[in-house]
């Protein structure tokens, strides 16, 4: 009896316990197929936000709406996303879509990347990231739940609930559809990234393309500064015949000190531009240095009258003090030297251009800039092209007057530089353009002190190799004047031979693009394995020569040089020579 009642009461009880413990189970299942389901579906989202962020890239950073509206709608063969949309860098919506009755909801400007579950709704935000800039965002709605799984763990749960028997089954059945699906998303998921990695592979073919356009179009350019080369570099010339003409006219020695420092500074400048040139056409990097804008500025004054017209008077002032600035100063003297050009042009029949460096702002918690105001009093610039005066290749000269690169090189220097350029005019009332930049708290290289003229005693016989004419007569009236007998040798191979019958040198100086079978390198190349002690100079104009002589070991003069450069490296290559 008391068996029969314990089986009678048990039953039940062990039955119930065990329906209680099914649906716990049931229960449980369902709760972690709901958050399965949920983290499947935020990774498919973030996937298909990745590959959304991905493919608009390219069409955000060149503005290109209906390529970003092609990659938006494409989201639609996911059934789960209800709306997409691409925000650009200020939060402003460029391109979207939505299904019927789906918005995409207004939301702030999110700090990263971010998957949110919301109102029965995934809600993902990918960057759109370029080169380490930020470009814009991503967007996606998706469906948290989709109808059609949601009633399938509902009624597994109703069938729980009418017959524990069935519970398993139907658990199972789940459990396997689940299976299928994961194994779906994951085959969806891997051709996702097939996807994804294509068009990464296209997106770097595009750079490619871009970047050989892009030297194309430097190359280009360098065919059209052709003409404006030639202006800048008559002025130079200029400059140095008629300081050549004064020289012989002068006994005052002031005079004839200004004049030639006038001479060097124009050989300098010529030399700045060959490099500028050089660096814009094969990339050739730019270095920086920690100067003093305002003597920077005040060093060009020689030049700036120069190059500019007897008419137009030259007023530079600085006030200071002024903080240190880091910069290219080839490049800076360039931005200068192109905004005097640009008003020596607006002043046909003569003026005032008047360079001022200040410190701005002052007494400020802002970031302090100095700024390089040139002003004119030439014709002005109208509201119409005033917008323009910056753009590549833009030019209201005529034809063979002006390139249209001068404007556009100072803002290039400006925003490399961190800066910024700005320019106010009115038509007939001159133009003020004015150039701030960034200071560092780094100190100022100090000028160079002069130094005293080196002379070499007893310092030894060199070997000259040198095609041309000019050169050779130049450098060696340089040799000769600092104490230095030498045989000069035109090629390559005449300094082979002229060595294998006479090894009695102290040290070579080749240049190194020579005519011949063997360049100024190659020369150098056999003449160290004919001779490992004996000291041997490359030099040239040539930056990607000048990189192959370092390459090599070989020390460097780089074209064109002083008698000091010559004089300085010959005595640390030649234990004889003395320094006076």
């Amino acid at each position: 009896m008391l068996w029969k009642d314990l089986r009678t009461r048990g039953l039940p009880i062990v039955a119930i316990t065990c329906l209680a413990v099914l649906l716990a189970a049931g229960l449980a299942v369902s709760v972690v197929n709901e958050r399965n389901m949920r983290d499947q579906l935020a990774r498919e989202g973030g996937a298909q936000a990745d590959l959304l962020a991905s493919a608009v890239s390219g069409a955000l950073a060149f503005d290109d709406r209906a390529a970003a509206r092609d990659y938006v709608e494409a989201v639609q063969v996911n059934p789960n996303v209800l709306a997409a949309a691409v925000y650009d860098a200020r939060n402003r919506k460029v391109v979207s879509f939505g299904r019927p009755g789906e918005i995409m909801p207004e939301i702030a400007t999110p700090v990263g990347d971010s998957t949110v579950f919301r109102d029965g709704h995934i809600y993902v935000v990918r960057r759109v990231v370029e080169g380490g800039q930020l470009l814009g965002t991503a967007r996606i709605r998706m469906t948290a739940t989709p109808a059609g799984q949601r009633f399938s763990r509902n009624a597994g749960l109703i069938l729980v609930l009418a017959l524990a028997a069935l519970l398993v089954a139907v658990l199972a059945l789940t459990q396997s559809a689940l299976r299928r699906a994961n194994l779906a998303l994951s085959a969806r998921a891997e051709d996702l990234a097939a996807a994804n990695a294509q068009l990464h592979e296209q997106m770097v073919e595009r750079e490619r393309a871009e970047e050989a356009l892009r030297q194309s179009q430097k190359m280009e350019a360098i065919g059209r500064l052709t003409g404006g080369v030639a202006h800048d570099f008559n002025n130079l010339l200029m400059v140095v015949s008629s300081a050549i003409d004064l020289l012989t006219r002068t006994d005052d020695p002031d005079r004839r000190r200004t004049l030639v420092e006038g001479v060097r500074q124009a050989v300098e400048r010529g030399a700045g531009l060959t490099r500028q040139l050089l660096a814009f056409s094969r990339r050739a990097p730019l270095k920086t240095a920690v100067v003093d804008v305002g003597r920077q500025v005040e060093n060009m004054r020689i030049l700036l009258e120069r190059s500019l017209r007897e008419d137009i008077a030259v007023r530079i002032e600085t006030r200071g003090p002024l903080r240190p600035v880091e910069i290219d100063v080839g490049e800076l003297e360039l931005a200068i030297l192109n905004l005097a050009v640009n008003a020596r042009d607006a002043m046909p029949d003569g003026g005032e251009l008047s360079v001022v460096v200040r410190g701005e702002p002052v007494g400020s918690d802002a970031p302090v800039h100095v700024c390089i105001e040139v002003a004119d009093t030439g014709s002005g610039i109208s509201e119409a092209v005033l917008s323009r005066v910056f753009e590549p290749f833009f030019t209201t000269k005529e034809v063979g007057q002006g390139t249209g690169l001068g404007l556009s090189q100072v803002y290039g220097f400006a925003r490399s530089s961190g800066g910024e350029v700005s320019v106010r005019s009115r038509l007939g009332e001159g133009a003020a353009f004015t150039l701030c930049l960034p200071t560092t708290d780094k100190p100022a290289e100090s000028a160079p002190e002069p130094l005293a003229r080196p002379t070499a005693v007893g310092a030894g016989r060199v070997l000259l190799v040198e095609d041309d004419d000019a050169v050779a007569a130049g450098v060696g009236h340089m040799l000769r004047d600092l104490g230095y007998t030498y045989v000069r040798a035109c090629s390559g191979d005449d300094a082979l031979k002229m060595f294998a019958e006479d090894r009695d040198f102290d040290l070579a100086l080749s240049d190194m693009v020579m005519p011949g079978r063997l360049g100024g390198l190659a020369c150098a190349i056999e003449l160290r394995a004919l001779d490992p002690a004996l000291p041997i100079i490359l030099s040239t104009g040539f930056s990607e020569a000048a990189s192959a002589a370092t390459a090599n070991g070989f020390p460097l003069l780089p074209k064109p040089y002083s008698i000091d450069d010559l004089a300085r490296l010959l005595a640390a290559q030649t234990p004889g020579a003395v320094t006076a």
